[in-house]
């Protein structure tokens, strides 16, 4: 997955430094979730309650591992 803010395409060099990325997964973590709990929360069998909530997490869980990887980079960059 390539952006236009990062020049290289290699997804373990751009984990937890494109900035790009992680706003737009914040972006549709922040829209997703509400969402779904406004639309789907109550019928959560539904398959279109089901798909919201693998979207959703799989937002979510890309936004951590950025996160994770970025905290990661930082730390050992300080010592």
């Amino acid at each position: 997955m390539a952006c236009d803010d990062c020049q290289e395409s290699i997804f373990k060099q751009k984990i937890g430094r494109c900035k790009a990325c992680m706003w737009q997964l914040t972006g549709l973590s922040l829209v997703g979730w509400p969402l779904w709990w406004w639309l789907y929360a109550e019928d959560m069998t539904s398959v279109e309650s089901i798909a919201m909530v693998f979207f959703c997490c799989a937002f979510s869980g890309l936004l951590c591992v950025h996160l994770i990887v970025l905290s990661y980079r930082k730390l050992n960059y300080l010592e």
